[in-house]
């Protein structure tokens, strides 16, 4: 059936994307302006990526960055796919509603809360914030994203070749590393980029949980934008929006040849 698309149709979808991309677009054309009026063009350079690598301060909050969100990143893939695990594999335990409210809270919770919650609790332990604290709070709001992405995978999971698995001899652990595992890795790969990418974005949390020599690349922008934005903002935004795009764009590819590669498995099965 052929969808029909009339002028309002079309009128409100170019609108959309325009509303949604174009301010990006401009972003990024920016940051290759000769002028330090970042709203006049003098000609195309690329010497505030040069004066970058000059900007010790940047370049410090960029390393910051990124070391939280690879450990975070890391650490909330982990903890998410053993929730997704426990949430699919054991539908009847004692507590269940409660340890799926606490893994879906940080979802629907404003990251103002999350973010004044965490700083409470840190206070009241008596553990001065830096970068284990703002590692930790990020690791928390993200465990639960992976946990959805993982989750999502595993219910379309045949649980028959596990059984199979461990009717051959296979133990449980042998089982989920050398069969459960490969078939969910796309979703566990998908779930750490999303990590990554949210721990690399954020901006609420990381103010309330960062301390003295934790400061990460949002804050620091934040902090510059408030007192006029700079051709060196647009370039360092622009290369931010090139590594999530790009990990995004690796993350498709690598599901679809895992997807592909699948369903040529499963055909190979059914013919032998």
């Amino acid at each position: 059936m052929m969808v029909k698309w009339s002028r309002f149709n079309i009128a409100s979808i170019v609108f959309g994307f325009a509303f949604l991309y174009l301010p990006i677009v401009l972003l990024v054309i920016f940051s290759f302006n000769e002028s330090k009026l970042v709203t006049v063009w003098a000609g195309f350079s690329t010497k505030w990526y040069v004066q970058l690598l000059h900007n010790q301060a940047l370049l410090d909050a960029a390393w910051v960055t990124v070391r939280v969100g690879l450990i975070s990143a890391t650490v909330a893939t982990v903890l998410g796919t053993l929730a997704a695990l426990a949430m699919t594999r054991y539908t009847r335990f004692r507590g269940r509603m409660l340890f799926s409210g606490m893994i879906y809270a940080p979802l629907v919770m404003p990251e103002v809360i999350t973010g004044l919650s965490m700083l409470l609790l840190f206070v009241a332990i008596g553990f001065d914030r830096g970068f284990w604290t703002l590692t930790l709070a990020h690791i928390t709001f993200t465990m639960c994203f992976v946990a959805v992405v993982v989750q999502s995978r595993l219910l379309s999971f045949d649980r028959s070749i596990e059984e199979a698995a461990m009717d051959l001899g296979a133990t449980p652990v042998a089982t989920f590393l050398q069969v459960t595992l490969p078939v969910i890795a796309p979703a566990v790969f998908s779930g750490w980029v999303l990590a990554f990418t949210l721990s690399l974005d954020d901006l609420v949390i990381s103010n309330f949980t960062s301390g003295p020599g934790a400061t990460t690349l949002p804050m620091k922008i934040y902090s510059q934008v408030r007192l006029g934005v700079t051709p060196e903002i647009n370039a360092v935004c622009t290369i931010l929006i090139g590594i999530v795009a790009m990990g995004v764009l690796i993350a498709s590819v690598v599901s679809r040849r895992r997807e592909v590669q699948r369903v040529k498995d499963e055909q190979a099965a059914f013919a032998l």
